[in-house]
């Protein structure tokens, strides 16, 4: 097989690679090397893959191992697990399959899997995940039946002490939704606090970064940018991690607007539960946004 047939081949499977390799890495960036890297050993080694295997098992296989290895090269991090992670990215839903469910997606689930040690990390998606059996996974790992079941019983025991509230109904979080970028449009700090919860959190990767409470927040908002002119940051709704999110566009001296960052909310009945920034303009182009009208 020439390697223009054999990219045909697995095309149909490249999306649920990189979401794969997003869910390992918890970065979008890292995905899309981890992604290249895959299709790469694949290529390498497509005259050891054997048909009568299945094809989307054999490229997981591979994908889960370029992920553990990327995750050895990166720079130690503090011995203390914290849940500000600096490389945390969004995952834009435009690059998701309609039947991704967002439990498997959402910001919450992907932080607390990168705090788990990245062998139960990886038995825990393909597991709990992608639905692999334990025989499939030792295989894929390398490792023994009994290895895989101890590692996905420590990594379900740490993810279980993590678990959040239900998530709000859709059209809830639409409205709300609504309501903060009303607030914001009229530059109404107490609004926007009113609709946070009281220990309402706010990070910003890859700052260390962690302002807690709703008023702290609201301080927060009113003092960036500078003179805390909210009306001077345009917002545009969009989704990803399944969840609402928000892209900021700064206004020019011309009028026009710029890429700043964006914000993940974490909603909670009828209230914000979590702000996730990414002040990254990298991520507007891989969300396939527009940058607004004047």
């Amino acid at each position: 097989m020439d390697e223009q047939s054999f990219a045909l081949l697995i095309e149909p499977h490249r999306r649920a690679l990189h979401l794969h390799c997003y869910r390992m890495l918890g970065s979008l960036h890292d995905a899309d090397d981890a992604l290249q890297e895959t299709m790469l050993r694949a290529w390498k080694g497509s005259d050891r893959y054997e048909p009568r295997a299945q094809l989307g098992t054999w490229l997981h296989t591979i994908a889960t191992n370029v992920c553990l290895t990327l995750i050895a090269r990166r720079r130690a991090r503090p011995a203390e697990a914290t849940e500000d992670l600096d490389y945390l990215q969004p995952y834009p839903d435009r690059l998701l399959d309609d039947l991704v469910l967002r439990e498997t997606v959402e910001l919450a689930f992907i932080t607390a899997i990168q705090l788990l040690p990245p062998k139960q990390r990886a038995v825990l998606i393909l597991r709990d995940v992608l639905g692999w059996s334990a025989r499939e996974t030792a295989q894929s790992l390398g490792d023994s039946v009994a290895a895989v079941n101890s590692a996905l019983q420590r990594a379900r025991s740490s993810i279980d002490t993590k678990r959040r509230q239900a998530s709000a109904p859709i059209e809830q979080e639409r409205v709300l939704l609504r309501r903060f970028m009303t607030a914001w449009d009229a530059v109404d700090i107490d609004a926007l606090v009113s609709l946070l919860t009281e220990d309402a959190v706010m990070t910003m990767p890859p700052e260390r970064m962690r302002v807690a409470g709703a008023r702290a927040i609201g301080d927060f908002f009113g003092s960036v940018p500078e003179g805390g002119r909210l009306d001077e940051v345009r917002l545009v709704a969009f989704a990803a991690n399944r969840q609402p999110a928000l892209a900021a566009y700064v206004r020019r001296d011309d009028g026009g607007h710029v890429p700043y960052g964006m914000m993940v909310l974490q909603i909670e009945g009828d209230r914000i539960s979590g702000i996730v920034g990414f002040p990254d303009p990298w991520l507007f182009e891989q969300a396939g946004l527009q940058t607004p009208a004047t």
